[in-house]
């Protein structure tokens, strides 16, 4: 077989094999419950503690929240590239709703679950920029407010709602990058913490969550 025609052969093949591989997305750790790990995570308390805890569930390791009129978070400190990295994922389930009318007002500023993205342009307060992703009750999802404590500063997106199963994983994907960009008017080169947080004390009431493993990626 004449040199050149080996030659087109092989790059016909390296050419197939490349298209009938499937592109992996790369991901950055966040949270690894899964491999029973809490490593970075820190306690943040506002008001009582909610207890946090490794717990199983459908044969997985999970973190669990449980919160009875308190309000606490977890926060982890990490410098996360979302031009590179602009995707957030993580899973969750609740296993109740909260009975919250409007969740725009103090009394209704509680959530069975919510996860945060913290961007910091410098030490003041008035220089960070926060997302909540909040499993809210009535709010319709995607509906975007003000959080009532930190005002423009913090906005809140209602991801699921109490249309939503209880007892019932649910998997969720965010463009960091483009809501950021979205919300804020701007755009953001990196993400500076990652919270969760299960908090019931304006609202007097109790809730009980789970949340899965936490990552950016890049696709």
């Amino acid at each position: 077989m004449p040199s050149d025609i080996k030659y087109f052969n092989f790059i016909k093949l390296v050419l197939l094999f490349f298209l009938s591989t499937p592109v992996t997305a790369e991901t950055l750790p966040i949270a690894n419950f899964s491999a029973t790990l809490l490593d970075g995570w820190e306690n943040k308390e506002f008001n009582e503690k909610t207890d946090y805890r490794l717990s199983t569930s459908e044969d997985k390791t999970v973190l669990s929240a449980i919160s009875q009129s308190s309000a606490s978070g977890l926060v982890k400190k990490t410098k996360v590239d979302i031009k590179k990295y602009p995707y957030l994922n993580w899973s969750w389930k609740i296993d109740n709703h909260l009975d919250i009318e409007n969740e725009r007002i103090k009394a209704g500023d509680d959530f069975a679950a919510r996860l945060y993205v913290v961007v910091s342009t410098g030490f003041m307060i008035w220089q960070k920029k926060v997302i909540n992703y909040v499993w809210a009750n009535n709010a319709v999802k995607e509906d975007v407010w003000e959080n009532h404590y930190a005002g423009k500063r913090a906005l809140m997106i209602a991801v699921r709602n109490k249309q939503d199963s209880t007892h019932t994983w649910f998997h969720e994907k965010r463009n960091i990058y483009e809501d950021l960009k979205q919300l804020f008017g701007k755009s953001f080169h990196y993400i500076h913490a990652v919270a969760l947080m299960t908090d019931t004390d304006d609202s007097q009431t109790a809730a009980k969550s789970y949340y899965g493993d936490i990552y950016f990626s890049t696709d």
